[in-house]
């Protein structure tokens, strides 16, 4: 009797939880993969059994998906699913061979994330209402996200217990439940502080170890802070498209201009590879221009430069 997909699905997902140790986004995002392929197959292509589907087939399957969204980093986001699906059924015997080996991503093109400049940072940390309950809060968890370069699942799960004052550290908890220790500043440290006094005063904590919570004593959502920080953004007049991975990006960008070491950036990032950090390398404009203006034999070049090499 041949897998069923249900079969598979139940033992896809013990697979990405206990051997992988995979966050419970990157799960749920795998499953909803699987369950894309399951629902084309029921509805076009008779395929009871993942063990059935062919090359050709997931290659139907593709195109059918690239139809309906022609986001290339979409495509290549389900693709990656779908690989780590048949990888899977090839490690547990369940097929000889697998169908998505020879299947290329679509490319994607290379964007550079969006950055703030510091003085934007600075004008959203300045327009937090510090007379509201949770003022303080909101202020420690900017300081926090830019001082740190943390993701947003980073900080929703940061204990109390993960804070190292004396030390000058806090404990990470990144993808796959991998651990780091990374540096955090004074003015983050004493936000925190300034927070957990009104943290103290809430009726009732539920999460007693979490750091952020809400006004009902619970751990704040990864939605909450992705409103608090469009609502702060908008009320600073920042037009940038922006969210909690914002601050991420401007903390490595910045640290990597003022000539921070690529490694050393990689690993309070919590990068697996260093090509990952490697993003974080870009120019900024005015840069360029310069560079541009000083050696370009059509650019205007200050005064008494001149880049002609002298004749031997």
């Amino acid at each position: 009797m041949s897998l069923s997909w249900r079969q598979s699905f139940i033992g896809f997902e013990t697979y990405l939880r206990l051997e992988k140790s995979l966050s419970e986004n990157s799960v749920q995002a795998y499953l909803d993969d699987v369950n894309k392929l399951e629902k084309f197959f029921a509805e076009s292509i008779c395929r009871n059994s993942p063990t059935e589907v062919s090359y050709a087939d997931l290659k139907e399957f593709l195109a059918w998906h690239s139809s309906t969204n022609d986001n290339p980093r979409t495509q290549a986001r389900v693709l990656s699913g779908i690989k780590a699906f048949y990888k899977y059924l090839l490690v547990e015997s369940e097929i000889t061979e697998n169908p998505a080996t020879l299947i290329e991503s679509p490319k994607t093109g290379f964007k550079l994330p969006q950055v703030l400049t510091v003085s934007e940072i600075v004008s959203i940390i300045e327009v937090i209402d510090l007379s509201k309950a949770d003022g303080h809060r909101n202020k420690a968890i900017i300081e926090t996200l830019y001082g740190c370069g943390l993701r947003v699942s980073e900080l929703v799960n940061l204990r109390l217990t993960d804070i190292h004052k004396e030390e000058g550290f806090i404990t990470v908890t990144g993808k796959g439940n991998k651990q780091r220790l990374v540096p955090i500043g004074s003015k983050a440290l004493k936000e925190i502080d300034i927070y957990k006094t009104c943290r103290n005063s809430l009726a009732s904590i539920k999460d007693e170890n979490i750091m952020f919570l809400n006004r009902r004593g619970k751990k704040l959502t990864r939605a909450m802070i992705f409103t608090i920080i469009k609502n702060l953004a908008a009320k600073a007049g920042i037009k940038k498209s922006i969210s909690p991975h914002t601050f991420r990006h401007s903390f490595a960008t910045h640290m990597v201009d003022a000539g921070a070491n690529l490694r050393v950036v990689q690993e309070m990032l919590g990068h697996e590879s260093i090509t990952t950090t490697e993003i974080y390398t870009h120019l900024d404009r005015s840069f360029l221009r310069d560079t541009i203006n000083m050696y370009h034999p059509r650019a205007c070049k200050p005064q008494g430069f001149n880049s002609t090499p002298q004749a031997q």
